[in-house]
């Protein structure tokens, strides 16, 4: 008899489900209440209850645990001299997409050799979140796969929709479900209408395929996320960081009767994906918060301990420590100066 079921599946590893791993690495009533209080604060942010300007930055991928905790450490000293006007937010990313193929996170590959182990890099995930929340920060990350929130969704104070997956109709149903914040960026070639759909969609009640917290293929039905917003990144035709940009989108966001705020990333198409340029482009958003602070939520920075990005797969005893192996940061003394200005701007 002919096969014609999983035809192309080499192997079918079962996971430990979510609940056996929170129960493995738990959160404690004092990180949890942290969680709460942070997601409150976004919120607040986001519906302009508390004005401050909210700044998601970090590493553009987590792949040396040890560099990246170094660089929370550093980043925690700074939110303590900023907290009053800028309300700082480590970006943890552990999932990647990929245009075609290449390294997909710490998740998915946590050893960095192709050996892809998620159980353990799923662990990996949730202990480097406890390590950063207990540096007294609030974490966000982009959430790739449908099935990743149930693992580390606890541990999370914001969240992104990236650019390939606006449009996703599971990702909006998937949205509708988080317990966070959640930013919608606009699509690879720019457009922002996708994203607006995206927050509509999101907001409203959905029923969709998913996973319990037992691992169990479930009927989720959701209220609705009341608290997402969009995010500027440029696209294919150049950046929108710009006020004309801006304008228009905020016009849109009122027109579709959807929160008018809005955050702008400053790297990836809003500044060619050139580390060099990503500070300009950063002081042209804090002024346009200045200038419109009813408009403007915060924005986004890639950010590191050592500036740009190296090449990878390459031996791992041949990486430098606090580099980026996805898109090319900032480096630590351009950040701390950069959001130190910021700060002096929005006082």
């Amino acid at each position: 008899m002919s096969t014609v079921s999983n035809i192309n599946i080499i192997e079918n590893q079962p996971l430990p489900s979510p609940q056996a791993l929170m129960d493995k690495i738990v959160a404690t009533p004092e990180e949890t209440e942290f969680i709460v209080k942070s997601r409150e604060t976004i919120v607040d942010i986001l519906n302009g209850k508390d004005d401050r300007f909210l700044l998601i930055l970090g590493p553009c991928s987590i792949h040396d645990t040890k560099a990246c905790l170094e660089y929370a450490q550093r980043l925690a000293e700074l939110s303590k001299k900023v907290s009053d006007r800028i309300y700082l937010v480590m970006r943890v990313y552990f999932e990647k997409p990929r245009t075609t193929v290449g390294w997909k996170g710490l998740i998915m590959d946590p050893h960095l050799d192709g050996s892809c182990n998620l159980e353990e890099g799923f662990i990996a995930a949730r202990q480097f979140l406890k390590q950063v929340v207990s540096c007294g920060l609030p974490t966000a990350t982009e959430l790739l796969d449908p099935i990743t929130p149930q693992y580390i969704a606890d541990l999370l104070s914001w969240a992104a929709i990236g650019a390939r997956t606006t449009e996703s109709q599971t990702h909006r149903q998937m949205t509708s479900g988080l317990s966070m914040p959640v930013g919608f960026k606009n699509t690879t070639y720019g457009g922002v209408k996708v994203a607006i759909n995206a927050i509509e969609a999101a907001s409203k009640p959905q029923v969709f395929l998913g996973v319990s917290e037992n691992g169990v293929a479930s009927a989720v039905s959701t209220k609705g996320n009341k608290n997402c917003h969009l995010i500027l990144r440029g696209g294919d035709d150049g950046p929108n960081y710009d006020e004309a940009s801006v304008e228009e989108s905020y016009k849109a966001l009122l027109k579709a009767d959807q929160p008018e705020r809005i955050m702008i990333d400053a790297s990836h198409a809003n500044c060619g994906k050139d580390d060099t340029k990503m500070p300009a482009v950063f002081e042209a958003i804090v002024n346009q918060k200045v200038k419109y602070p009813e408009r403007i939520l915060g924005a986004m920075l890639e950010s590191h301990l050592n500036a740009g990005a190296q090449p990878f797969p390459q031996p791992l005893e041949d990486l430098n420590y606090g580099q980026s192996i996805t898109d090319k940061c900032i480096n630590w003394e351009t950040t701390e100066k950069i959001v130190l200005a910021a700060y002096d701007k929005l006082g």
